[in-house]
């Protein structure tokens, strides 16, 4: 397929706005780069960069009027999708009984401008928990119903990505409608485009964008490649992060981490495939009316894991086992693939900086050292 070129990022945005569409990108508010609603191609973060570390962010010029040359910020686009407060059903006390109302769904027509590829993966695998069984969240499946995906191949990796390693960039895998990789020159940045469905082509065609020069798609294709060998953290294959966290529920690791992890919840909040809710009931004082919310929540939270007669897991060591188990291990067990797109939001917005590749680093070096487990002794189930 013949990849285009847009000489700005103008056009296209022009584009998706008369179409329809709600524009939805990076953007520099309150010294972070964050997602909202944009009004103009201004709004873009040109010549932003950012300077991330354990427990650390910070936003930079850089020497360029790059949009895209950022690596990923404090959100997601989980909240654009999977809302973090949603009514279920809301009633009111009358002479007869209740009445019981729905809301009225909503049905955004929601354009995701600057989706980079970890981003892209963990959307999947949202879809994949939220809309692809038996049982599907109506409020996402008609969010996610009618949205446009704009993705940007990676060519600046932050200090605590690992995308590379797990398998999720940089370069965009499927599920885009346009692929952006952005060529930072000496004016406004160039973009090669590759369309991925024929709702993406027919804004192209409609565009009428010239076919990129083959040395401009040779320099959008190193430029990506080359991202992958600067990537500021690794973690092993996939299949054998599963085993590990199969054989080192015992593991000394656990009370180390335990020591300095606060249960505070940032890693779920900020984390773009963590997808796990409540329920909650409330009443107005009279008690002639009440409602429903789905919230999110967090396996953080010792309530989360309450049943009858106690907690489950009541201490921090066994939450935090409990997580990372789950996001790197049995996650492969019910949705086959690893949960973690590597996109290093854990890392930067923990208030005390622990990095999920340290740990895992640590578990493997325990692991190796480790005597032959006892086949006869259960695995610890400390709470």
């Amino acid at each position: 397929m013949t990849a285009r070129e847009l000489s700005g990022i103008g056009p296209l945005f022009d584009a998706l706005r008369g179409a329809g569409y709600t524009v939805v990108g990076p953007t520099v508010r309150d010294e972070a780069i964050v997602l909202a609603e944009l009004d103009s191609p201004g709004d873009l973060p040109h010549g932003w960069g950012v300077t991330l570390s354990p427990g650390g962010y910070r936003i930079h010029r850089r020497d360029d009027g790059a949009a895209f040359a950022h690596a990923a910020g404090p959100q997601s686009w989980k909240p654009f999708l999977h809302r973090s407060r949603v009514k279920l059903w809301e009633a009111d006390r009358t002479s007869g009984g209740f009445t019981v109302r729905e809301p009225e769904p909503e049905r955004p027509r929601l354009a995701f401008l600057g989706v980079r590829p970890c981003d892209l993966r963990a959307i999947a695998m949202q879809d994949r928990v939220l809309m692809g069984g038996d049982h599907i969240d109506p409020s996402y499946a008609n969010r996610r119903r009618d949205n446009f995906i704009v993705a940007v191949n990676c060519t600046e990796p932050g200090e605590t990505c690992f995308c590379a390693s797990m398998g999720t960039g940089p370069s965009a895998g499927p599920g885009y409608d346009l692929a952006l990789t952005e060529l930072a020159d000496a004016g406004e940045p160039r973009y090669m485009v590759d369309i991925g469905t024929e709702a993406g082509r027919t804004v192209m065609d409609d565009l009428r964008p010239p076919s990129a020069r083959p040395e401009d798609v040779e320099r959008a294709r190193t430029e990506v490649a080359a991202a992958a060998d600067r990537m500021g953290r690794r973690m092993p294959p996939p299949a054998a992060l599963h085993d590990l966290m199969a054989t080192t529920l015992d593991a000394r690791r656990w009370d180390d981490v335990a020591e300095r992890c606060l249960s505070c919840g940032n890693c779920t909040m900020v984390c773009p495939t963590c997808f796990c809710t409540r329920v909650t009931d409330t009443t107005d004082l009279t008690g002639d009316h009440a409602e429903r919310w789905q919230l999110w929540d967090s396996c953080f939270d010792r309530d989360y894991s309450h049943l009858h007669g106690g907690d489950v897991r009541a201490s921090a060591r066994s939450r935090y086992r409990q997580w990372l188990t789950h996001k790197v291990g049995t996650w492969h067990d019910q949705f086959g693939s690893s949960g973690c797109v590597g996109c290093g939001r854990c890392i930067v917005w923990c208030p005390v900086g622990i990095d999920i590749t340290e740990e895992i680093a640590a578990l493997q070096d325990e692991a190796a050292t480790a005597p032959p487990a006892d086949p006869a002794r259960p695995p610890d189930a400390r709470p």
